[in-house]
């Protein structure tokens, strides 16, 4: 079946987006065309400012709209404890437990050599210089249970010995291969709880 043209358009820029397959989109876009012209121009700016008010924090490199972002310039936060995660949604299924206090540090990706990713191409030179500058006591290791999280939590610990500072990772009560922002409260909470030391 043919769409008009401005509904196609629609169904194809929403199946850009990820996990959204064709039927997803069809639904999405019809929804859309329903919606009140007013509703829609809310919607299309909440978009345009999410664009352009969203940046990453200059500290941790969380996505947010202040520099240095909420949680660096949180007074009540650790900062001696930073936990190491790959992307902003694994930090945002962090908080959403209300149960670590310390501050974070987003690599924004995991090394991964079959997608030409590498050390150099995720923040952790940054991460360095935080452990290197500030009174780092602790460094948590929060990366998904994946090949490409397990690579990357090897390459960090070896980087991260010489410094002296405890080193841990959250405990996996988690399948290999699932994802943290899918993971329930209760499950990241005992993670958390039940961290150990890399030997």
């Amino acid at each position: 079946m043919e769409y008009t043209k401005p509904l196609a358009r629609l169904i194809e820029c929403f199946q850009k987006l990820p996990s959204i397959g064709p039927k997803t989109a069809a639904r999405l876009a019809l929804y859309i065309v329903k919606m009140s012209e007013n509703e829609v121009a809310n919607f299309s700016n909440a978009l345009l400012e999410a664009k352009t008010k969203i940046s990453y924090c200059e500290t941790c490199f969380n996505m947010s709209c202040s520099n240095p972002c909420e949680i660096c310039s949180d007074n009540q936060r650790n900062k001696g404890l930073i936990c190491v995660v790959a992307e902003t949604k694994d930090l945002m299924a962090i908080e959403k437990t209300n149960e670590y206090q310390g501050v974070y540090h987003v690599l924004q990706g995991l090394i991964s050599p079959i997608d030409g990713i590498g050390p150099e191409d995720i923040r952790i030179k940054e991460l360095l210089y935080r452990i290197t500058n500030e009174d780092i006591k602790e460094v948590i290791l929060a990366l998904n249970p994946s090949v490409e999280g397990e690579a990357t939590s090897l390459y960090l610990n070896k980087l991260l010995k010489p410094f002296r500072i405890r080193i841990t990772r959250i405990a996996f009560g988690l399948p290999m291969g699932s994802e943290l922002e899918y993971v329930d409260e209760m499950t990241l909470t005992k993670a958390l709880e039940g961290r150990v030391e890399i030997e």
